[in-house]
C-alpha cells in the first residue's frame, strides 16, 4: 500500500475532502499507526471554517489505532508502545497551526512514541480514541497550570495535608467533554495530596445525578441557568471562596462569573479568546492562566495570527508524563460517553462535523436531520470507526 485515505483541509476554499495520500514514513522517535478509531472536537469544526493552515493539510486531533512500524532508531525499544502490534491512542496537532503538522482523520499516521499511550485491553479503541486531547487539556489545566499535586509529575502545590479546611474547587460547563475530564482530574489531586477537596461544579439540573456518581463525585452542584448560582457556589465555600477553578465554555460572560466566585488568591484556568468577540479579560480582577493544549507536543504552535506558543520542552514533558501515566497498567480515567457513527472518513465532513460544530455553546443550532444519530450531542464526543 503507497497510498492512504485521509480527510484534506484547502484553506483557500475552506473545504474538506476525501484524497489519497502517500502512506507516512515514521521519523525518529516515532511509529508508524494503522487508525483504527477517530473522535470529533469542536476545534476541528473551528479550523476548517477558520483556517489557520496555509497549505493543504490532514485533518483532525483524537485517534486510536494499532502499531504497524516504528522509526529505525526504535528498532531494540522495549516500551510497549514501539511494539508492532500495540493498541495506542493519541493526538496531533492537524490544521490547527500555521506551522506543517498533519493531523489524526487518515488511514495511517505517524506519531512520537512518547506522546502516544498504551490503550487498556478491556478498553475498546473507540472509546480510548476520546481520551487523548481533552484529557491533556484537564491535566494541563489542574495540575500544569493550577499546581493541584498530580499522581505522575512534580507540580507545585498549595494542598499541604496537615491543613484542616477542604480546598475548594469549581468547574463550570461540568458535564462537558472538558468538565468530565477536570473532575476526575481534581479527584487525582485530592487522592494524591491526601487533602479533602470540595468539588462545585455547574452544570444543567438534569447532569446532576449523572456528575454525583463515580467518577466525577461532585460535592456541590449547582444550576448553571439559576441567575444567582455564584452565589450559591460562594456559599457552599462556607465564606472562604473558590481557590481553584476552571471554565471549561469560557464565552461571554462565563469567565466573570466563574472569577467572581475565587477567594482573594484563588487562580482559575480557562482558554484563549478565538476572538475579541469571546470575552475581555482585562476587566477581570483575578486573571485567567491559560494556554494551548498543542503546546504538549513540544514544537511551536501558531494559535492564531498574532498569537504564537513558542516551542516548550518542559509542557512537552508534562505531556509524556501524563501519557506514560494513562498506559502504565489499568483505566485510569473514565473516558467520554461516545455516539458512534455509521460509515467511516467518507461520512465525517456531511454527518460528523455537522454535529460538532465550531459555534459557541450557546449558538449551536439543532441539525435539520431526522436519522437518531444525528440528534443535539451533549456532553459525548462523536467517534467513527476506521475499516
Amino acid at each position: 500500500m503507497s497510498t492512504v485515505k485521509a480527510l484534506i483541509l484547502d484553506p483557500t476554499t475552506s473545504e474538506v475532502t476525501l484524497r489519497n495520500i502517500p502512506k507516512p514514513t515514521p521519523a525518529t522517535g516515532e511509529v508508524l499507526i494503522r487508525v483504527r478509531a477517530i473522535a470529533l472536537n469542536p476545534v476541528d469544526g473551528l479550523f476548517i471554517a477558520h483556517p489557520i493552515a496555509t497549505s493543504d493539510r490532514v485533518i483532525g486531533l483524537d485517534f486510536a489505532g494499532v502499531v504497524e512500524g516504528a522509526a529505525s532508531d526504535l528498532e531494540t525499544s522495549t516500551d510497549k508502545r514501539t511494539q508492532t502490534g500495540a493498541r495506542v491512542a493519541g493526538f496531533l496537532q492537524g490544521a490547527c497551526s500555521g506551522n506543517f503538522r498533519p493531523g489524526a482523520f487518515a488511514e495511517y499516521i505517524t506519531a512520537p512514541y512518547d506522546l502516544i499511550w498504551s490503550v487498556p485491553d478491556d478498553m475498546p479503541l473507540e472509546n480510548a480514541s476520546a481520551v487523548s486531547m481533552c484529557g491533556l487539556t484537564a491535566a494541563q489545566g489542574v495540575f500544569y497550570r493550577m499546581g493541584l499535586p498530580a499522581p505522575f509529575a512534580d507540580t507545585a502545590s498549595a494542598t499541604s495535608s496537615q491543613q484542616a479546611e477542604p480546598i475548594n474547587v469549581l468547574v463550570y460547563g461540568s458535564s462537558s467533554s472538558l468538565g468530565q475530564y477536570a473532575a476526575q482530574m481534581v479527584n487525582m489531586a485530592e487522592k494524591t495530596s491526601g487533602r479533602k477537596i470540595r468539588l462545585i461544579g455547574a452544570a444543567s439540573r438534569a447532569k446532576h445525578a449523572f456528575l454525583s456518581a463515580a467518577p466525577f463525585n461532585y460535592d456541590v452542584l449547582v444550576d448553571y441557568r439559576d441567575a444567582d448560582w455564584p452565589e450559591q457556589v460562594r456559599k457552599a465555600t462556607e465564606g472562604a471562596g473558590v481557590q481553584y477553578a476552571v471554565d471549561s465554555i469560557a464565552e461571554g460572560n462565563t469567565p466573570a462569573l466563574v472569577e467572581s466566585t475565587l477567594s482573594e488568591d484563588g487562580k482559575f484556568v480557562t482558554f484563549v479568546p478565538h476572538s475579541p468577540d469571546d470575552y475581555d479579560a482585562s476587566k477581570l480582577r483575578i486573571q485567567p492562566v491559560y494556554g494551548a493544549v498543542w503546546e504538549g507536543l513540544g514544537e511551536m504552535v501558531t494559535f492564531r495570527p498574532g498569537m504564537v506558543f513558542p516551542a516548550d520542552l518542559k509542557a512537552r514533558a508534562f505531556a509524556a508524563s501524563f501519557f506514560d501515566y494513562l498506559g502504565s497498567g489499568g483505566v485510569k480515567v473514565v473516558p467520554n460517553p461516545i455516539r458512534l457513527m455509521p460509515g467511516g472518513l467518507e461520512n465525517v465532513v456531511a454527518d460528523g462535523l455537522a454535529l460538532v460544530s465550531h459555534a459557541k455553546v450557546s449558538q449551536r443550532k439543532v441539525q435539520d436531520r431526522t436519522e437518531e444519530y444525528m440528534r443535539p450531542i451533549s456532553g459525548e464526543k462523536i467517534v467513527y470507526t476506521i475499516a
